[in-house]
């Protein structure tokens, strides 16, 4: 099950979320960063939320907000065509998870296929950081919510905001 809601999660991000493709980028890297910005409601939403849970964390201009649990060292990402392997767990704020990986199989993938909330957050930190994120519906899934394709249950709700612990394993 978990295998399946990474798929559905990656895929979704792929579909609706990944930044645009371009060819003439520098170091043949296909993907922009995105310019997105979280609106002023879905940021105030999001900081009320955190202070409901007493939540103490640093606001990022495009409207995400992060708590460094650990910057790691070594290298960093340099850009969106980076690969990374990731530990993750992505719960809603009443802390049902909604997927996670398995300790022993991280996630593996190009830092461009996923949310902007990742794409921008992730390069926070370098190998072997450890960040929680906290991502306003519009840097994540949106107004579309995320369904399971083999049973049409809602994996995440439309307008949704999500948390994400994450551990940057390796840059390649």
């Amino acid at each position: 099950m978990k295998n399946l809601a990474l798929i559905v999660l990656v895929l979704a991000s792929l579909i609706l979320f990944s930044c645009q493709k371009d060819n003439s980028t520098p170091q043949g890297c296909q993907f922009m960063p995105s310019s997105k910005t979280a609106p002023a409601s879905e940021q105030q939403d999001l900081h009320d939320s955190l202070l409901a849970h007493n939540i103490q964390a640093i606001k990022d201009s495009s409207g995400f907000f992060y708590t460094i649990n650990e910057p790691g060292s070594d290298k960093g990402i340099t850009d969106l065509c980076t690969t990374i392997a990731v530990y993750y767990k992505g719960s809603f704020f009443d802390g049902t998870v909604f997927d996670s990986t398995a300790i022993g199989y991280p996630a593996i993938f190009q830092l461009g296929q996923v949310i902007v909330g990742w794409q921008k957050s992730i390069p926070l930190v370098k190998k072997g950081g450890d960040i929680t994120l906290y991502i306003p519906p519009s840097l994540a899934y949106g107004d579309k919510p995320v369904i399971n394709p083999n049973t049409g249950d809602t994996v995440i709700p439309a307008h949704t905001n999500l948390v994400f612990h994450v551990n940057l394993l390796d840059i390649q």
